[in-house]
C-alpha cells in the first residue's frame, strides 16, 4: 500500500518505492539508537543524583560501561551501515533509472513532439531536476519521515515515563510543522517562479552559443551581454525570494521548537515545588530535549526542500506520463509507394497547413516537390515520414496506413537527408556509420567515396579517424552535407527523403552528388524538395505546393507546356541566373 503510494505520489519504480521505505525504517532505528546514549547519561546522573538527595553511594563499574558505550557503538554502526546503503546506494541506482526511463520515454514519443518542446526545458529536466531529486530522496524524505515515526515511538516512552513533562516537552512539534505546511502556497510559487525564470536563462545562453558568430559580426556582444546579465540578476532575486519563503517557515518553526525547552523546564520546576516528580526525572527530559529537538529541526527544513521540488516531480512525471506512439511492428508492404490521400494537417488546431493533398510517389521514380516558401514541403516530407500524422486523410507506404504502423519500425524502410545537418562529437567513420551501426569500416569508407566526401577527409590530420567537433564545428556546411548523404547511402533504405540534400554545394560538387545519388535512388521511391530548378530537371513528377494546396502535379514537360506557377519559378530562376554585377 505505502509503496504504491510512493510510486504514484513520486514517479518512482516499484524497486525504488520498496528501497526508499526501507531507508525510511533504517532511518527511524538509526534516530532511535541515536537516543540510546540517553539511557547512559540518566544512568551517569542517577549515580550521581542519587547521593546527593540521601541515597546510597553507587560506585560506577567501568568495565559495565565500556562494554554498554561498545553495544551502543555497534548498535549505531550496524543501523547506519544500512540506512547508508538503502538511502543512498539505492537512491543514485533509482536516478540512472529515472534518467534512462525518461530518456526511452522520449525516444518513443513522435517526432512531432519536440518541434513543439523547448529542448533546454527537457535537458533541464532530465539532468538538473533529476540530480536535485537525488538529494530529495536520499535526504529529506528518508530523514523527514524517520524523524517523525522515531519521535512517535520515543513520545510513547514519554508519556508512560511522565505524560505532562511528555506534553511539555512535544507540544511544538505539530505547531511547528503546520507553520511550514500553510506557507506551502507560496513555497510553490516561489519555486515556479525560479524554474522560469532558470529556463529563460538556459535558452537565452544557448541561443548566444548558437550565434556567437552573429552577434560579433554586428557588434551586439555589449548588448546582448546586458540581456544575459538581467536574466542572471532575475534569477538571483527569485532565488533569494524562495529561499526566504523557506527560510521564513523553517526558522518559525526552530524557534516554537525552542520553546519546548522552556515549557519544560516550567513545567518540570512546578511539578518539582510540588513534589510530583523527582529532579532526577526532570534532568532526563531536558537532555532527551537535544535529541528529539535535532532530527526535528532536521525535518522542518527537508519538508520545505520537499515542498519546493514538488515541481520537479511533476516535471518527470509528466513526460514519463506521456502517451507513446505506437503502432504495429510487424506488416507486410506492397511495395514502396507513398501515397497522400485528401490530406489536411494543422499544426495546434491552428489554420490548415495543407489542404486536401493527394498524390502518389512511386517506386523507382524521383518525385520533386516544389513551390514557393512557406507552401508546406517540408511538412508533407515529415508526413510521409510519419513525424506527424494528419488531421484527416491518409498516408500510406506500400499500402499501409502510416497511422496504424510504429514509428521506429516505419523508418527502417527510410534515409532521410535534412537540410540542417547534424553531426557528433565524434570521428568521420563513426558519423556516417549512425546510417548502419553494423556496417564495416569498408562499407562506411565505400559510402564516403560515392557521397564524394574521401577528397576532403584524406586532407584531415586523421583522415577518417579524425574527430570533427560539436556538430561537425570543423567542417565546412558543404562538407557536413556529404556526411549526412554518406549516411543515407550507408543505410540503403527503399525511401528516400531529401530535403535540399544539396544546398550548401557548389555546382562543380552538386554535379558529382547527383551522380552518386542517381546510384542511390535506383528502384527506390524518392520524394526531393529543391528550390534550385536544375536539381530536379531528371524528376518523373513534380508537385508543386502553394499555400498549402497542389496547385500543379506532373512531368517536368508537361508543368513547362501549362505555363502555370512550375513555368514561372523556372523563368524567373533562369533570369536570376542572368543578373550580373
Amino acid at each position: 500500500m505505502l509503496s504504491e503510494f510512493f510510486t504514484r505520489r513520486f514517479g518512482l519504480t516499484k524497486e525504488g518505492s520498496d528501497n526508499l521505505i526501507k531507508g525510511i525504517i533504517y532511518t527511524t532505528l538509526l534516530n532511535i539508537a541515536l537516543m540510546l546514549p540517553v539511557g547512559l547519561y540518566a544512568l551517569l546522573i542517577y549515580m550521581w543524583v542519587e547521593p546527593l538527595m540521601g541515597g546510597e553511594i553507587i560506585e560506577p563499574n567501568l568495565g559495565m560501561f565500556i562494554v554498554l558505550i561498545l553495544i551502543v557503538l555497534g548498535i549505531i554502526f550496524a543501523f547506519a551501515w544500512k540506512q547508508y546503503h538503502f538511502v543512498f546506494n539505492t537512491t543514485y541506482t533509482e536516478s540512472e533509472k529515472r534518467r534512462i526511463n525518461l530518456g526511452e520515454n522520449l525516444r518513443k514519443l513522435p517526432l512531432s513532439f519536440f518541434e513543439n518542446r523547448d529542448l533546454a526545458d527537457l535537458t533541464s529536466t532530465i539532468m538538473n531536476d533529476c540530480t536535485d531529486l537525488e538529494h530529495v530522496f536520499s535526504h529529506a524524505i528518508p530523514q523527514l519521515l524517520g524523524s517523525i515515526i522515531s519521535l512517535c515511538i520515543v513520545a510513547i516512552g514519554m508519556f508512560a515515563f511522565d505524560w505532562r513533562l511528555a506534553i511539555a516537552l512535544l507540544w511544538v512539534a505539530p505547531v511547528a510543522f503546520i507553520i511550514l505546511y500553510v506557507s506551502r502556497g507560496l513555497i510553490y510559487k516561489s519555486g515556479d517562479i525560479v524554474l522560469h525564470d532558470l529556463l529563460n536563462c538556459g535558452d537565452a545562453m544557448q541561443e548566444c552559443i548558437e550565434s556567437i558568430r552573429d552577434l560579433k559580426s554586428y557588434n551586439y556582444e555589449k548588448e546582448y551581454y546586458g540581456k544575459i546579465s538581467s536574466l542572471t540578476s532575475t534569477i538571483e532575486k527569485s532565488r533569494i525570494k524562495a529561499e526566504l519563503m523557506a527560510a521564513a517557515g523553517v526558522i518559525t518553526g526552530k524557534v516554537v521548537l525552542n520553546l519546548g525547552i522552556v515549557s519544560v523546564i516550567l513545567v518540570g520546576s512546578y511539578l518539582i515545588v510540588n513534589s510530583q516528580v523527582s529532579i532526577f526525572t526532570l534532568l532526563i527530559f531536558l537532555i532527551a530535549s537535544a535529541t528529539v529537538y535535532s532530527p526535528l529541526e532536521n525535518g522542518l527544513m527537508f519538508l520545505a526542500e520537499i515542498l519546493m521540488m514538488d515541481n520537479k516531480i511533476e516535471r518527470t512525471k509528466e513526460i514519463e506520463s506521456l502517451v507513446v506512439e505506437g503502432g504495429l511492428t510487424e506488416y507486410t508492404l506492397d511495395g514502396y509507394d507513398v501515397e497522400f490521400k485528401d490530406v489536411n494537417f494543422n499544426y495546434d488546431d491552428l489554420k490548415n497547413v495543407l489542404t486536401d493533398i493527394s498524390f502518389v510517389a512511386k517506386q523507382g521514380e524521383v518525385t520533386a516537390l516544389v513551390g514557393p516558401s512557406g507552401g508546406g514541403k517540408s511538412t508533407v516530407s515529415k508526413l510521409a515520414a510519419r513525424f506527424w500524422d494528419p488531421v484527416s486523410g491518409e498516408v500510406s507506404l506500400g499500402g499501409q496506413d502510416l497511422s496504424k504502423l510504429d514509428s521506429e519500425k516505419l523508418l527502417e524502410n527510410f534515409s532521410i537527408v535534412f537540410q540542417d545537418v547534424i553531426l557528433f562529437n565524434n570521428t568521420i567513420l563513426e558519423n556516417i556509420r549512425v546510417g548502419r551501426k553494423d556496417a564495416t569500416d569498408e562499407e562506411v569508407i565505400q559510402a564516403a567515396k560515392l557521397a564524394e566526401c574521401d577528397e576532403f577527409v584524406q586532407k584531415l590530420p586523421d583522415g577518417y579517424d579524425t574527430v570533427i567537433g560539436e556538430n561537425g564545428e570543423l567542417l565546412s556546411g558543404g562538407q557536413r552535407q556529404r556526411i549526412s548523404i554518406a549516411r543515407a547511402m550507408l543505410k540503403n533504405a527503399n525511401v528516400i527523403l531529401l530535403d535540399e540534400a544539396t544546398s550548401f554545394l557548389d555546382v562543380e560538387n552538386e554535379s558529382k552528388i547527383q551522380r552518386a545519388l542517381s546510384e542511390l535512388i535506383k528502384n527506390k521511391t524518392v520524394i526531393i524538395i529543391a528550390h534550385r530548378m536544375r536539381t530536379i530537371a531528371n524528376a518523373d513528377k513534380i508537385v508543386v505546393l502553394d499555400e498549402g494546396r497542389i496547385a500543379e502535379q506532373g512531368s517536368p514537360e508537361e508543368l513547362l507546356s501549362n505555363d502555370g506557377l512550375f513555368k514561372k519559378m523556372v523563368d524567373l530562376q533562369n533570369l536570376s541566373g542572368e543578373w550580373q554585377i
